[in-house]
């Protein structure tokens, strides 16, 4: 398994907890507040970014009569988010790209800023550690009666990069260039999306010893539960022994 698959694998788990649902829900609203907005339409059927965002919302387990009335409020909201990311250091050199949807940058920046120093990390310059990620279409579907190598000869004129099976779910990766094309593709094959992302993907993975992997995943722990951010990459090697050492945490 990929190691942005392992990360996000144990978001999925973590995400089990109230708190932590919670965010979830909001960042989900945002993104769909953004879809409508910025596609002009409500109607997911006409609104291809909207219907991915309502995708993301079904895979959190959002109810639906909460996705139906996020997209009400998005028509009549006048409230301008804006997309703004930063780059930063954690422990033992990992790099680390947060991205946002705010309202404020003020209070974005000052809180980016503040979790990153308070808890041993450095905020970078925009564009210092752009470089080593890579920009990646990640969708997730169901494995369930699927024949995967008919299933991969369907989507390799698509732009599919890597198809990894991952329990019952299958992740498809593509180069962010082509997420339309894959998106389009899967919805012709009726292939139901569960999850579909826009993910910065490391172009080598960074081995740390489990204490300092830890100190700098507790790092991206208390950017993630920040009201702004939307997502945080990094460059981590998951190892075995790291994450049982998070499951053990929990």
């Amino acid at each position: 398994m990929s190691g942005h698959s392992k990360w996000s694998t144990i978001k999925r788990k973590k995400g089990a907890k109230d708190a932590v649902r919670a965010r979830m829900f909001s960042r989900v609203v945002k993104e769909i507040t953004i879809a409508v907005k910025e596609g002009g339409n409500s109607d997911p059927e006409f609104n291809p970014r909207l219907r991915v965002a309502i995708s993301n919302a079904k895979s959190v387990n959002m109810p639906k009569d909460n996705i139906e009335r996020a997209i009400k409020k998005a028509e009549s909201d006048d409230k301008s988010l804006v997309e703004v990311t930063f780059e930063g250091t954690g422990n033992g050199g990992t790099a680390i790209f947060v991205e946002c949807l705010t309202d404020n940058n003020q209070r974005t920046v000052a809180d980016v800023r503040h979790a990153f120093s308070k808890y041993g990390g450095s905020l970078g310059k925009n564009g210092s550690l752009n470089y080593l990620f890579d920009r990646k279409g990640i969708f997730t579907i169901s494995a369930t009666d699927l024949d995967l190598d008919e299933l991969e000869l369907e989507l390799i004129d698509h732009g599919l990069e890597e198809l990894e099976k991952e329990e019952d779910k299958l992740i498809i990766t593509v180069d962010y260039s082509d997420f339309g094309n894959m998106q389009k593709k899967l919805d012709e094959l009726k292939v139901e999306i569960e999850s579909a992302e826009l993910q910065r993907v490391p172009n080598t993975y960074k081995d740390l010893q489990v204490a300092v992997a830890l100190g700098a995943l507790n790092i991206i722990e208390k950017l993630e539960e920040l009201e702004d951010v939307q997502n945080v990459f990094h460059d981590i090697n998951l190892t075995d022994e790291i994450i049982k050492a998070l499951e053990e945490k929990q």
